[in-house]
């Protein structure tokens, strides 16, 4: 029997289907780097334009539109092709990128960069979508792990791009860059990328109220989300209640929870409401809004530990989590490789869990002193637990839907992993404040610092935490004759810093536990190869 999601792929020639390939990728990658680029040269941006007040926003504006038109771009692909919807992203992009150049204020910056995560935000979903139409379910995995390659290369190169375009160049092109490389994949795109599997929907049958709906709860969800994850030393429990952080978040939910209702009467809806019915489309969504909590707070927080404990400046500081990235490419390209293989994805991404458990573990282990070998092969463990995720559940979740719904199955499926990084991010920011709260006081004791240097301390929380040579901000702001206490309090400030970063790794031991258990709710199906899904339809075998 043939899987519902299974059919044999169209036929190109293997120099169109990896010229396709090839730009689809480049349209990722372009997408995935364009956040790293720029946040590295976004404190000279904001010096430069006369705006470090609407800072985040630049971000945050990205971040939302990117967001809002995910599941949007995956059923308008579904109903008129994929082709249209990409080239239309790939174009906005563009658009956003020249203008964001081209900006005189930071307010324009903010519009500008809203326009370019309209267009980003069917770079992923769509490009997964497309994979999914070239390939059989047994042949996606083998490239659906590239996707985790070009995740990691962009956080591999982007902060060296950044630094060199913003040091050597202007910070302008650090936008204007993305132009000629979009452009070439643009060309690339017209002229090669078929249109297969449009239903031809009448305009008159989308869901644009769920569009409506849709976009109201997800805007103040995730600016309540941005704000927590932006308040910094600030962020305690008491922080949730605040009606700039829970009051968005609940105001989100609500409409999203009325969302649900629009969603089950709408003709043509956005996210098709019966697909969560089958088993492993709904354990798939769970489990990548658990990984997305597990993933993200490992590649934030561990750049910050370099910066603020070990003294390396922020391009360098992206290249001390090499060891991450390197496992995750290699964890993602693998798991691929394994399923396109043995057909087969359950055990893997079960295996792979469990490899992430204890790559978590050993992380709550690390301290201000931990060697940084010791780090690096506890962070290669970690990346190659988290490596199977990024592949393997969009093989899942392309298998268990019809090939008419993969559009709206993989967007879906990319809108659970980035929320789960903003939930993850929300948290990790609450508990490292708490936990650096109750660290610094009995790591500055331990070092004989007086118990009114260590009441101070807490009082100056946020500045303990920021980057840049401590010593040197101490000798300022401490009398001279509490100077001999210098070292001492450095090393119990990064003492507690570092184990405040080690206790984040709960988070990610215990998503990725719960991870675990939705990935045991998956079917252990197999999935077929080209040739026997011809043989198949040929010898009239009916579709599950």
């Amino acid at each position: 029997m043939v899987p519902t999601g299974e059919t044999a792929p169209p036929v190109l020639e293997a120099r169109t289907r990896w010229a396709v390939l090839g730009a689809v990728l480049l349209t990722m990658f372009l997408g995935s780097l364009d956040q790293t680029v720029v946040g590295t040269a976004l404190p000279t941006i904001a010096t430069d334009l006369h705006g470090t007040s609407l800072y985040t926003w630049v971000v945050t504006s990205y971040l939302l539109a990117s967001t809002i038109t995910i599941p949007i771009y995956g059923k308008f692909s579904d109903v008129f092709g994929r082709k249209p919807m990409l080239l239309a992203g790939v174009v906005l992009f563009l658009i956003g990128s020249a203008l964001s150049g081209a900006s005189r204020t930071m307010v324009e910056l903010v519009v500008f960069r809203g326009i370019q995560g309209l267009g980003a935000g069917s770079l992923f979903t769509i490009g997964l979508a497309i994979i999914g139409d070239l390939f059989t379910a047994r042949e996606r995995g083998r490239y659906q792990g590239l996707f985790g390659a070009v995740f990691s290369l962009s956080f591999l190169v982007g902060p060296l791009i950044g630094g060199l375009i913003t040091d050597d160049v202007g910070w302008h092109w650090v936008f204007y860059v993305n132009l000629p490389v979009g452009i070439a994949a643009l060309i690339v795109l017209v002229a090669v990328l078929p249109n297969p599997g449009t239903r031809g929907a009448s305009i008159r049958d989308l869901d644009y109220l769920g569009i409506l709906v849709f976009s109201a709860g997800v805007v103040p969800l995730l600016v309540g989300l941005t704000e927590k994850g932006e308040a910094g030393s600030s962020g305690q429990l008491n922080g949730w209640v605040t009606p700039q952080v829970g009051g968005l978040m609940l105001l989100g939910l609500l409409i999203l929870a009325g969302f649900v209702l629009v969603e089950a009467r709408a003709k043509e809806p956005i996210v098709p409401l019966d697909l969560f019915r089958g088993r492993d489309y709904s354990a798939s969504m769970t489990a990548v809004f658990l990984f997305g909590i597990a993933m993200f707070t490992a590649v934030i927080f561990m750049p910050r530990f370099y910066q603020t404990v070990r003294g390396i400046n922020a391009t360098t500081s992206g290249y001390y989590i090499w060891p991450l990235l390197v496992g995750l490419m290699g964890g993602s390209i693998g798991a691929g490789q394994l399923i396109s293989r043995s057909g087969r994805y359950k055990w893997l991404l079960v295996a792979g869990t469990a490899v992430l458990l204890v790559g978590s573990y050993l992380m709550t282990h690390m301290t201000a002193t931990t060697p940084n070998g010791t780090l690096w092969a506890w962070m290669l463990v970690l990346g190659l637990g988290m490596g199977p995720a990024m592949a393997g559940f969009t093989v899942v979740v392309q298998n268990a839907v019809a090939i008419g719904r993969i559009g709206v199955a993989t967007s879906t499926l990319t809108f659970f992993r980035q929320i789960g990084g903003s939930v993850g991010l929300a948290i990790a920011d609450t508990v490292f404040a708490s936990s650096f709260a109750n660290q610094l006081p009995r790591s500055l004791a331990a070092r004989a610092v007086p118990e009114a240097v260590v009441v101070a301390a807490q009082h100056q929380s946020s500045t303990l935490q920021g980057v840049g040579n401590l010593a040197a901000v101490l000798r300022h702001v401490l009398p001279p004759q509490l100077h001999p206490f210098i070292p001492a309090i450095v090393a119990g400030v990064h003492e507690a810093f570092a184990l405040s970063v080690a206790s984040l790794f709960w988070i990610t031991l215990s998503a990725a536990g719960l991870g675990l258990l939705t990935t045991l709710l998956l079917r252990n199906l197999r999935l077929k190869s080209a040739a026997e899904l011809r043989q198949e339809m040929e010898a009239g075998v009916p579709a599950e």
